[in-house]
């Protein structure tokens, strides 16, 4: 019998450290976390001494999971970067701490997102991006990961990075709200890419391609029919993952996001209640 998704939280877009972060995921009554690798305007090093001993003893004492690492640093190098550049080799040795952190706190993927300077804006983006992550996926195959992009291509484009990366260890994060921001017919990104998109998916929503404090569902992202039409064509994800902004603190949209994202994790009806 398949079991339900977990229900999970992205890190980065909670308020505090990633000891903060366990925390909360545990007071949230969710299952599990994401975690992003820091660095300069993104928070303490994921890796720094000592870090992940603690991360893997306090998610151990609350029953909690740790699920993926992101790079989300990567936006602001550009995993577009010529080969052979100082960037280029930025890019390289974060994957690497991406994936050494992976490894270490036992998650099973990790992630590099193609957003900002790494944003695939044209043939050549596609190129270089697809050059470097079919590397990096190796390396995560190495150390038994699952590497995935986030990014904002659409279907045609989405399926012509796969291709080219052309490694049986690479997937593509689906978000729900990210395709209706850049102007993508998500169902259409599912329907062609669906045999690589990642167990794990970031809920979030929002309005006008703005995400900023509506709750899962009240916006015009259409979650739930996301998450019906990938079930429809993949079955259950592994983890529904929020990744609403609760930086402010505020427990109440935090417990009604989770609250509906337990309501609806199995998304067989594309139609929620309302809280």
């Amino acid at each position: 019998m398949t079991r339900p998704p977990l229900v999970a939280l992205a890190g980065w877009r909670l308020p505090g450290d990633h000891v903060d972060a366990v925390a909360l995921a545990h007071r949230a009554g969710t299952d599990g976390l994401q975690l992003d690798l820091g660095g300069p305007g993104r928070g303490p090093w994921l890796d720094a001494p000592g870090t992940v001993d603690r991360l893997r003893e306090d998610c151990a004492a609350h029953g909690l999971q740790l699920l993926a690492v992101a790079g989300n640093t990567l936006n602001d190098i550009g995993l577009t970067a010529p080969s052979g550049s100082r960037d280029a080799r930025r890019v390289r040795d974060v994957l690497v701490r991406v994936l050494d952190a992976a490894r270490a706190l036992g998650a099973p993927l990790a992630f590099a997102p193609s957003f900002r300077r790494s944003a695939i804006e044209d043939a050549e983006d596609l190129r270089r991006t697809a050059d470097v992550l079919a590397w990096a996926t190796r390396e995560a195959q190495a150390r038994g990961l699952l590497l995935a992009s986030e990014n904002a291509l659409g279907p045609a484009a989405a399926r012509a990075l796969v291709e080219r990366v052309a490694e049986p260890s690479f997937r593509l994060v689906l978000d729900t709200y990210n395709p209706v921001a850049h102007g993508i017919d998500v169902l259409a990104l599912i329907e062609a890419t669906h045999e690589w998109i990642a167990p794990q998916v970031h809920l979030k929503d929002g309005t006008g391609g703005v995400v900023d404090r509506e709750l899962l569902g009240d916006g015009d992202g259409g979650v739930w029919e996301t998450l019906a039409a990938l079930v429809g064509h993949a079955g259950a994800p592994r983890a529904l993952v929020l990744e609403n902004d609760y930086r402010d603190g505020d427990p109440r949209r935090l417990a009604l996001d989770v609250e509906r994202a337990r309501a609806a994790r199995l998304a067989t009806d594309p139609a929620h209640p309302r809280s």
